[in-house]
């Protein structure tokens, strides 16, 4: 009986602890539907269950069908169709609630972003508004204010003031035929740039000559003619090498053009918001069509004129930017056109330079003909400021202009002492500052005076340009050398002075080291010249050789010079003063040739010298219009005595030996 008991104890317990389970899951099975009531919210819960053929187990008591239309509602599955056990409800509910926790956080997170997107639209929508409304008033009202037109109104009026045009501007030549001193130059550039095949050219010259102008001037004969491709509207594009400045991360490049990408502060506010690059075109591009002037090309960017080189080759400019997406709907035609042809730069090249063509670049030397301007003589100096005088409408004293030639021989500076002596006469005329002068409209022409020209020197501490002048005397142990520098020649003075050694066998011989290594090799080479042609060897003397001044000489063009004025002063011979000579000497007594012949040349007619005497093998480099100088050439030391030193036999051929 106990025993029965005991079972029928046992038995109560477990049904209870049943029950107990049951109630629990049913609790749970009804959480869970209110939890996802709260989630879709009861209406769309009800339709959602439908959809899913959900709604009958839903409502059922039994408790393993609404577990299974928890599963259908949660997995959105209606092919779920196997109603869990009894005993596998807690699994069913564990994966049920896993989904649910999913679903939420899938949820939280969805809510986040949608409120963030919302927010940003609403952003978006009032930054909208706001430039609609910004538009609206432009319209209306624009974008001027008091501020604004009061600026605008002082730039009119500084628009109205303008001063009197620059003294180059009122005498520049306006034709090639005004151009002076340089013929030759100004026929060698026309042929190459009016022609039907215009070339790329580099100008050299020194400053002050007239590259700039005959450059501009050329352009415009060649837009007169039908057979050139220039147009009338052809432009002259102008720029300073020396002045260009670039970055070599192209993000600025006058020259040749560059990218404003949208992270560039440069860039235009709709294209850097859309996020599209824009290039901006350089002067390449500006000059299509007509001619590109670079003045000083020596002083430009050795990595951009190697891009420039690139641009005359292609005669396009390309265009890369990371930023650049072929396929964006929002790039403007003229970019992609840019980015995918490039932009064109068809054009004629002419660089000025008054540096060595040694130091240009040869890839581009290769590509370009090559013009070299003459220097100004005095007569030309003399001819241009006779002629900005008459374009100034001014008198001038007999020797104003002469004067003016002493002190210059670039044509630039010679206007430049004649505006100023011109001002000069101008504060003379009306009395200066304090005085109560004035010029009336029919003031005869303002006339400059040997004076003016004397105090705008002085005030300007201008030295004569040519130091050194040709008389018509001799003189013992000096000679005149020629030199260059650049593309100007000039006259050194070389002196020698010889005196009897001390000590036989034992003299020395001195020459300035100023004067450079190779002009020093040059004495030592006269030495054994000196010796062969006059017997005497230079041991027994103390010798020294000057050049006055210190002038540096590149080069052994002294040779022929030093050997003379050492025989001169060895042999108390005078030399003539109007005589130059310049040429390397060989230890045998030949005379071989120098560099710098032309610019020599003109050097030494410049200081009034009579008779050069050259090597030879350059008389093919002397120019043809030396009027009123002897040109002789020479092949050996012997042939220079006789045109050189007075009174004096002509001494024998040195041996070849």
């Amino acid at each position: 009986m106990k025993g029965i008991m005991r079972e029928i104890r046992s038995d109560n317990a477990l049904s209870d602890r049943l029950r107990d389970e049951d109630d629990q899951l049913r609790r749970q099975v009804a959480a869970l539907y209110a939890l996802l009531a709260n989630i879709y919210g009861t209406d769309k819960l009800v339709l959602k269950a439908g959809k899913l053929e959900a709604l009958n187990l839903m409502r059922s008591d039994v408790l393993e069908e609404r577990v299974l239309a928890l599963q259908r509602l949660v997995f959105e599955d209606p092919t779920i169709d196997e109603i869990p056990s009894h005993k596998d409800l807690p699994a069913a509910m564990n994966e049920i609630e896993e989904e649910i926790a999913d679903l939420i956080a899938r949820r939280t997170v969805e809510e986040k972003i949608e409120r963030k997107t919302a927010e940003r639209m609403q952003q978006r929508h009032e930054e909208y508004v706001r430039d609609v409304k910004a538009q609206v008033l432009k319209d209306l009202s624009g974008p001027e204010n008091p501020q604004t037109l009061k600026r605008y109104v002082e730039i009119e009026a500084l628009e109205e003031k303008h001063l009197a045009r620059s003294v180059i501007e009122t005498i520049r030549p306006a034709s090639v035929q005004e151009v002076v001193g340089q013929d030759r130059a100004v026929k060698a550039l026309l042929s190459k740039i009016a022609s039907p095949f215009p070339q790329h050219v580099i100008l050299y010259g020194p400053p002050g000559v007239g590259k700039t102008t005959v450059a501009r001037l050329a352009l415009e004969a060649a837009r007169c003619l039908q057979f050139t491709p220039f147009k009338e509207n052809a432009p002259f594009v102008e720029v300073d090498g020396s002045t260009i400045r670039w970055d070599p991360r192209e993000v600025t490049n006058p020259l040749l053009g560059s990218v404003h990408d949208p992270i560039y502060q440069g860039a235009r506010r709709d294209l850097a918001e859309g996020g599209v690059p824009e290039p901006k075109l350089g002067l390449v591009t500006e000059a299509h069509g007509g001619v590109l002037f670079i003045d000083e090309i020596g002083e430009l960017d050795p990595l951009l004129q190697n891009k420039l080189l690139k641009v005359l080759e292609d005669k396009r400019v390309q265009f890369d930017s990371s930023y650049y997406d072929p396929a964006d709907p929002n790039v403007p035609k003229y970019i992609k056109h840019l980015f995918e042809k490039g932009a064109p730069a068809d054009f004629v090249l002419i660089a000025a330079t008054t540096a060595d063509p040694s130091e240009i670049n040869p890839a581009l030397r290769s590509r370009c003909a090559e013009v070299f301007f003459e220097p100004l003589t005095t007569s030309h100096i003399e001819e241009i400021v006779r002629n900005a005088a008459a374009k100034l409408k001014v008198d001038l004293d007999p020797q104003v202009i002469s004067i003016i030639s002493e002190y210059t021989i670039e044509g630039r500076k010679a206007v430049g002492i004649l505006a100023d002596a011109f001002g000069t006469a101008l504060f003379r005329l009306t009395g200066g500052v304090d005085g109560v002068e004035t010029l009336g409209q029919d003031q005869a022409p303002v006339h400059i005076t040997e004076d003016d020209v004397r105090e705008v020197i002085q005030a300007s501490r201008l030295s004569p340009y040519v130091a050194v002048k040709a008389s018509d005397t001799f003189e013992v142990g000096k000679i005149f050398g020629l030199g260059v520098s650049g593309f100007l020649g000039s006259v050194l003075e070389i002196e020698a002075v010889a005196f009897p050694a001390r000590d036989s066998g034992k003299g020395s011989i001195r020459f300035n080291d100023t004067a450079g290594s190779m002009a020093k090799d040059s004495v030592f080479n006269a030495a054994s010249v000196v010796r062969a042609a006059t017997g005497h060897d230079l041991m027994d003397f103390d010798v020294h050789v000057n050049i006055v001044g210190g002038g540096r000489i590149d080069g052994p063009s002294a040779g022929v010079a030093i050997s003379l004025a050492i025989v001169s002063a060895l042999q108390k011979r005078g030399i003539h003063q109007q005589v130059a000579v310049t040429g390397e000497i060989s230890i045998s007594g030949r005379v071989k040739a120098v560099g710098g012949i032309f610019e020599k040349a003109y050097g030494a007619r410049q200081a009034g010298i009579k008779k050069v005497l050259i090597p030879a093998e350059n008389i093919k480099d002397i120019p043809p219009d030396l009027h009123g100088m002897e040109i002789v050439p020479i092949e050996s030391f012997a042939e220079a005595i006789p045109h050189v030193m007075e009174d004096v036999e002509i001494i024998p051929e040195v041996s070849q030996e």
